[in-house]
Order: structure tokens, then sequence, then C-alpha cells
């Protein structure tokens, strides 16, 4: 595994990330807590550090066998990412949310079942609309100058509200967000309308999840295997099958899964990216950690770019007219470095 740059930080990470809402087994699914153990020790021995988790996942157990894991290895080899916003509890109306008495508390309890002193990545999971953003970033800067925290980090949130509270904390001195967490895949592109342009101006490492668009990628609803996903869903529309059939094709032509080249488009995108990969089966995390060997070619790249293709809207589409092009760089444009 190699590792790369978390965002404008010095903070290393693996290049592929382990996500585990599934550790736990509430809910009638997951991993239960041997299982867990042995997908972070299979991951951590192919030298993966990057552990994604949050306060409601299986309603807490996924942080508290991750506690239980880490207090039996080396904590600071791991980069534990959690989140807070939602509700882990019904007792009052600010046991969830963005604003800054649940952010403490939700801490707090993190910190507790994660058995750790401190957060090395925190995310605000979702944004809810009605928080200032102000109040989001002060506060995360005071846990971070509490030493609860070393890094944070934003998921789920409209674009101009990202760029208004890192603007906001590099003008007040605070900390600023190092990493961008959406829903990407080739089934989601939507991002590349705004979100992930914003992330590039701002030096933020996307960290896609369901990268697999919940294994409909795979190829396995096609070949007519179950899973969770409902068979009316977006996930298997006719442009899913489409996109999908022509993935399970250049992973025939590589001789390697449909996973592998579903997760590596995401990877080869031209900004930092690293993929949030689940599992609750050894098995799925073995086949994942394969995805780090696989290099898809030019030809490979635009074959899924066309058959995945969205329509950018304005300004997107605007800014890509010719006419436009050469009255604003005045026919230079071929010839100017872009950022």
């Amino acid at each position: 595994m190699n590792y790369k740059l978390l965002g404008r930080s010095g903070l290393k990470v693996s290049e592929l990330c382990l996500g585990t809402m599934g550790f736990g087994t509430e809910n009638g699914w997951g991993a239960d807590k041997d299982t867990s153990f042995t997908i972070m020790d299979a991951y951590a021995n192919a030298g993966g550090n990057f552990l994604d988790t949050a306060n409601i996942y299986k309603l807490g157990t996924s942080e508290k066998i991750i506690g239980e894991y880490i207090r039996n290895n080396d904590r600071d080899f791991f980069v534990l990412a959690t989140k807070y916003t939602l509700k882990d509890n019904l007792t009052n109306p600010n046991a969830s949310g963005n604003n800054r008495k649940n952010m403490m508390r939700s801490v707090e309890e993190s910190l507790k079942r994660l058995k750790t002193d401190f957060i090395d990545l925190l995310y605000l999971h979702i944004w809810d609309d009605i928080t200032p953003i102000d109040e989001v970033m002060r506060g995360m800067d005071d846990l971070v100058r509490q030493g609860k925290v070393n890094y944070i980090a934003i998921s789920d949130t409209p674009a101009w509200v990202v760029a208004k509270g890192n603007t906001l904390a590099e003008l007040m001195g605070w900390s600023q967000f190092v990493a961008l967490q959406v829903e990407y895949s080739l089934l989601a592109r939507t991002p590349e309308r705004d979100l992930i342009p914003m992330a590039k101006h701002f030096g933020l490492t996307v960290t896609p999840w369901a990268p697999l668009a919940g294994g409909a990628l795979t190829g396995k609803y096609i070949k007519g295997d179950t899973g969770r996903i409902k068979p009316e869903s977006k996930r298997l529309n006719e442009r899913a099958v489409e996109i999908t059939k022509v993935v399970m094709a250049i992973a025939d032509e590589l001789g390697v899964s449909a996973s592998h080249i579903a997760l590596k488009w995401t990877m080869q995108q031209g900004f930092s990216s690293i993929p949030i990969v689940g599992a609750t089966k050894l098995s799925q995390l073995e086949d994942n950690l394969k995805t780090i060997d696989v290099t898809l070619s030019e030809d490979h790249l635009k074959r899924l770019d066309k058959v995945s293709a969205i329509e950018l809207g304005f300004p997107g589409e605007f800014f890509a007219e010719e006419g436009v092009k050469n009255n604003v760089f005045g026919g230079f444009y071929d010839r100017v470095e872009k950022r």
C-alpha cells in the first residue's frame, strides 16, 4: 500500500480507506467482532492505516469494535476518522445536528467508545442547513486546540458551505477542512458539477463513499445475485446497467474483477481521491485490496467517462463552449496552463 497526503496537511494515509459501517450485527446484517478484527488485521498487514467510522454506525458498535482493536494494537499507526451530527439518542433536540453542543457531546461519547484520547480526523457528517458555519468551524478548531481532534473534515454538505467555512477559517487562523466525503462513483458523478471543483480549489482530498454503488458496479446484480439494493433503485436502472456492462468488459480485458475497475476509476480522476471500501467479509477486503495493482489506460478511462457522462449544466457546460473559451482567452486557451 502506498500513502497519500490528506488534503493540504502532512498526514499520511493509505490509498484505500477501510469503511467500517458494517462492523456490528445490528439491523440483521454486518460483521461480528471477531470477523471485524480479522478484516482490520488483513488491512493493517497490507499497510492500510486509514479507518472510517461514525458515532451512529451500528448504533455505536462500530466505534466500540474499533476501540477494542486499536487498544490492543499500535494506536499511533492508525489514522482514525469518525463523524458527528447524526442522533445516537432521542433524549433532547440538541442530541443531533451540527450545533456546538451536539459536537462536543458527540465527540466525548465517541472518545469513550473508541477508548482513545484523540480522534485523528473528525467529519461533520451531514449538513443540517440551520447551524451557522462559523459556529462549526470555531467548535472544531477548539477541539483541535484541546488535543481531542487532530484534523477536521466535512461530508455531505453543499459546496458553497464548505467553501465559506474554509475561507472563514483561513481568515481567522482556525483549522481548515482537509477532506471532503461525498457519494461518488461511475453511477453518481453529480459532485463533478461543483463539489469536486471546489475540493480541487481548496486542496481537499475527496473520500468517496459508495464507490461501488452499493455493489451494483461489481456486476453481481446483472449476474443474478441478490443483495440489499431494491430492484427499483436507480443503481439498477437501464443507464446503470449499461455503465456496469462496460466496467465488466474492461475487467475481463484486464483479467481482474469489476470492483477493481470501478474503484480505480475514482482514483484516476486527476484529483486527490481515496475511496472508502467497506467490508463485512474478509474475502471482500482481500479482493478490494488488489485494486492498487490495477492501472486503467487512457482508452479505458475514455470508455468509462463516455458511458457514464452527465450533464454539467450551467455554468460548467457554458465554460466549455468554444466561443466562450475563445473570448475569455483571446485564442490562447490551448497555450495557457490550467489549474
